[in-house]
């Protein structure tokens, strides 16, 4: 799966990582010794592994993760995890994420250093063909912002997934499509969570199609691989500001109480 899915760039090329469950900081006596282990990949940190018969997974914890994933973008290189437990947050979110017909058609490449600061010279170098030179520095101050984090996730979908899944189920042919791009928005959430529970940083930016050739060029990205987000993380330099929220009550409907 890793192999196939899953890439990363910066520390540990070609290197498999155990399947790690969610990030914890603190100690649990309930935790069991990792199933896997590898001394290539100390652990700096407590994961929580599936609970006792029993034991549930606290809502409460759950909701604050959530509640703590903002978009942050004033962002440094120091993180408080490694890059190692990064990596297996990304892959642990790429296993039990969810996919329509259990299709499997996200992929991700994430990058660390220098291979981070690649994808915003590309964009840097892309956006100049198109934006005035006299024009260009709030744009460029805007790509040094995101240059100066610690790493950039890329979000793919893999059109030979969906396009075989329509020849397989013509009658929902159109949907596949529209569920492809449901399935990578949750990754991007399952990821950007994680990471917020790990108390770093993220934004989540676009600037596909605009650098979607050059991105391939640069990592040997295959054909088939549609490029849809990046998601900035890092250290948290400053944080995010007041969040406004409409009415839930406008928003949600419940019968049947």
């Amino acid at each position: 799966m890793t192999e196939n899915c899953l890439l990363n760039f910066g520390f540990c090329k070609g290197l498999r990582l155990p399947p790690p469950p969610f990030f914890r900081h603190k100690k649990n006596s309930l935790n069991p010794t990792p199933l896997v282990s590898s001394p290539a990949i100390p652990y700096h940190a407590t994961f929580i592994y599936p609970q006792p018969k029993g034991k549930t997974m606290s809502v409460q914890a759950l909701q604050q993760a959530a509640e703590s994933r903002r978009s942050i973008y004033v962002l440094n290189k120091e993180l408080p995890i490694s890059q190692q437990e990064v990596a297996q947050i990304v892959e642990h979110a790429i296993k039990h994420t969810p996919s329509a017909f259990n299709s499997q058609s996200t992929r991700i490449v994430v990058l660390f250093g220098a291979e981070h600061e690649k994808v915003w010279d590309i964009a840097a170098n892309e956006l100049h063909k198109i934006i005035p030179a006299d024009k260009f520095e709030p744009t460029a101050n805007k790509l040094n912002m995101f240059k100066a984090a610690a790493g950039t996730v890329l979000f793919f979908e893999d059109q030979t997934v969906v396009q075989g899944l329509q020849v397989q189920f013509p009658a929902y042919a159109a949907n596949f499509p529209i569920w492809s791009e449901h399935t990578n928005a949750m990754h991007q959430y399952a990821i950007w969570t994680t990471l917020a529970a790990a108390r770093i940083g993220a934004n989540l930016q676009h600037y596909n199609p605009i650098i979607d050739a050059e991105i391939a060029k640069t990592w040997n990205i295959p054909a088939a691989w549609t490029l849809r987000a990046q998601l900035v993380f890092g250290g948290i330099a400053a944080p995010a500001g007041e969040k406004e929220f409409q009415p839930v009550e406008e928003r949600l409907k419940v019968f049947g109480l």
